[in-house]
């Protein structure tokens, strides 16, 4: 894929992240007010080197505590090892032709997937950094792969933000090594309308026990359901709150939903129905430090988050001044 497809590609991100944007960016942390009167704790974890960084997509490795982070600028994967204060170039930019790193994940067999919004997605062996698979969307129409999920059967599920799509990889795929990336399940059809322009899926998350994935329009707020069994597609009933701007999604174990609504400079948690047919806004969390939030994974004890800075010198929003560090967050109490 040639970089032909990145400045549409651009401008749809910059139109989807402008909509509810919220203020400036600040660098500080401290404790920040939950919705419903706690306090959060929000501090930076790790920093990531380079002066254009603009990181969008995080994944921990369970297995080491080592966490991922992707840059959106060009590509640069970087690793940050467990209990370090800096991360370090893992997968140079560039590397494999990849152009972005958008959606992050790390597989239970230890393979980082990594896709680039350009393309397709690829799968790294996360000890040489090897690239041992790769699955690019054929043809030529406009596309935005951004996020991806990967259930317990090693299934990965991916979301495209321009064509409403989910593209699947079976292991059987992963196992050959290299192949077209197809839709499973189209979901344009469901979808609110939404002005010219900005994206619809976006962040999406896998049922830990293999029953469903969910994947988020971030433009009409809207949270839907995908029945692995039936290929059912249902709207999760919200309560309490909407999911506009939301982008990264995190599933834990007991159906605690925690998703990032970038331009909003806010987090929020959720509490799923057994079904995960329904959803209900626990708490929230919105503050400047969060640095418009794209992604964020749950490792023990905290939640780490991603501070793109998209709306700085480089990013790509309208600008509103010069990029600080860029660091990860991390967020205990929430």
């Amino acid at each position: 894929m040639t970089k032909k497809f990145l400045p549409a590609a651009l401008l749809t991100l910059t139109a989807a992240l402008t909509l509810g944007a919220a203020p400036a960016a600040t660098a500080s942390g401290g404790e920040a007010p939950g919705g419903d009167g706690s306090r959060t704790r929000i501090a930076t974890a790790f920093t990531l080197p380079g002066a254009k960084v603009f990181p969008e997509g995080i994944a921990a490795d369970p297995r080491t505590g080592t966490v991922y982070v992707g840059s959106y600028t060009d590509g640069t994967v970087y690793r940050a090892r467990s209990g370090g204060r800096a991360a370090e170039v893992f997968l140079p930019s560039g590397t494999d032709g990849r152009h972005t790193a958008n959606g992050l994940r790390v597989d239970a067999h230890g393979r980082l997937w990594v896709t680039d919004s350009t393309s397709g997605v690829s799968v790294y062996d996360t000890r040489s950094g090897a690239r041992t698979a790769h699955f690019e969307i054929p043809g030529s129409e406009p596309r935005f792969l951004n996020d991806l999920a990967v259930t317990p059967d090693g299934t990965a599920y991916l979301t495209d933000s321009v064509r409403a799509v989910v593209y699947r990889v079976t292991p059987d795929q992963l196992a050959a090594g290299s192949g077209p990336l197809l839709p499973a399940y189209d979901l344009s059809g469901r979808l609110t309308p939404s002005p010219a322009g900005s994206f619809s899926l976006n962040g999406i998350a896998a049922d830990p026990a293999g029953r469903f994935l969910l994947t988020v329009d971030m433009t009409a707020g809207d949270l839907f359901r995908i029945d692995l069994r039936s290929g059912a597609v249902s709207r999760v009933a919200l309560r309490g709150g909407d999911l506009k701007t939301a982008d990264g999604l995190d599933l834990a174990p007991g159906g605690v939903l925690r998703a990032a609504q970038n331009t909003r400079n806010t987090l929020s948690r959720w509490q799923l129905s057994a079904d995960g047919t329904r959803a209900r806004l626990v708490r929230t969390v919105t503050d400047p430090s969060l640095q418009i939030p794209t992604t964020l994974v749950q490792v023990p004890g905290r939640t780490l988050v991603v501070r793109s800075q998209f709306d700085k010198d480089g990013g790509p929003m309208p600008s509103t001044g010069a990029p600080t560090a860029f660091t990860v967050a991390s967020v205990r109490g929430f």
